[in-house]
């Protein structure tokens, strides 16, 4: 397969690439990919735009492009150079929550200073994991000359434990902005670590010592969510979790996870992935018998 051949990969090829372009390099799919595109900056920049969005990425910036827009990336004006890692995959669902406050237009993710040396170990695994065969041990990370294809099973599910890592490096981190306030930074972390807590603002607040109209404001700020929508992002995650790794029921994983109902449970799932939470097991069960 050549490199033309994946210009506009199918929707269910995972490839890992790594360029090093200079000025005039441009790529441009106008009736966009099947697939979702990673791309995370070393060196130099790019603009990339996307469902009437335009945006420059610069050294650790990460941008996720969503199927089915027209796309348009390329060394953004005046760099020399644009050094990048790219991904084309497909998302676990669990993933899509994580990307959604990143949003500049649906299916447009850019998650600024995302840069993090344990980002860019992740990619070149994923660029060495791609190579795989399933047999022997995977090849030493090093950067690919070419683009590789996943071809063996084994291979791509340790290229999306790769992109996992990735949006969870990059997420955890634009989420905790050093400058940020301490007070908002210890209510997130009290949140994941329990995410099924009886969490209300009022009780947030009181471990912070602030007043619960207080602590919405500088969570709002700070985060651009509320308290309780950061609670209930972090139930629906957790919930997640739990219907990928145990046989528990969609009742017992709603109590598990801090919903009042599997009713309500239900219904945020739902609103959160697109599917049911059986919907969402049966599919990952079989994609993964399939896979």
């Amino acid at each position: 397969m050549t490199v033309e051949d994946m210009s506009v990969p199918a929707a269910e090829l995972v490839i890992v690439g790594h360029f090093d372009q200079h000025s005039g390099y441009a790529t441009r799919r106008t009736g966009g990919s099947p697939s979702w595109l990673l791309m995370w900056t070393q060196a130099g920049a790019g603009l990339v735009e996307q469902a009437g969005v335009r945006t420059t990425a610069g050294p650790g910036d990460l941008v996720v492009l969503g199927p089915g827009a027209a796309q348009y990336y390329r060394t953004a004006p005046g760099q020399q150079r644009w050094r990048f890692w790219w991904v084309h995959f497909q998302p676990r669902p669990a993933w899509l929550p994580w990307l959604a406050p990143y949003a500049l237009a649906p299916g447009c993710h850019v998650i600024h200073g995302a840069g993090h040396d344990r980002v860019e170990q992740a990619l070149l695994r994923a660029g060495a994991d791609a190579r795989w065969s399933g047999h022997g041990a995977p090849a030493s990370p090093s950067q690919p000359v070419q683009p590789v294809v996943a071809a063996a099973a084994e291979a791509r599910e340790l290229v999306m434990g790769a992109v996992e890592e990735v949006l969870l490096l990059a997420t955890a981190a634009a989420r905790r902005p050093g400058g940020g306030d301490p007070r908002v930074r210890q209510v997130q972390a009290l949140i994941a670590a329990e995410p099924s807590a009886p969490h209300t603002v009022a009780s947030l607040a009181r471990v912070v010592a602030l007043s619960p109209s207080r602590l919405a404001h500088l969570f709002s700020e700070q985060t651009g969510r509320t308290p309780m929508q950061a609670v209930r992002e972090a139930r629906v995650r957790h919930a997640a979790r739990l219907l990928e790794v145990t046989d528990m029921d969609v009742g017992q994983v709603a109590d598990a996870s801090g919903f009042v109902s599997p009713f309500h449970f239900s219904r945020v799932f739902s609103r959160a992935f697109g599917l049911s939470p059986r919907e969402y097991r049966r599919r990952l069960r079989h994609s993964m018998e399939s896979g």
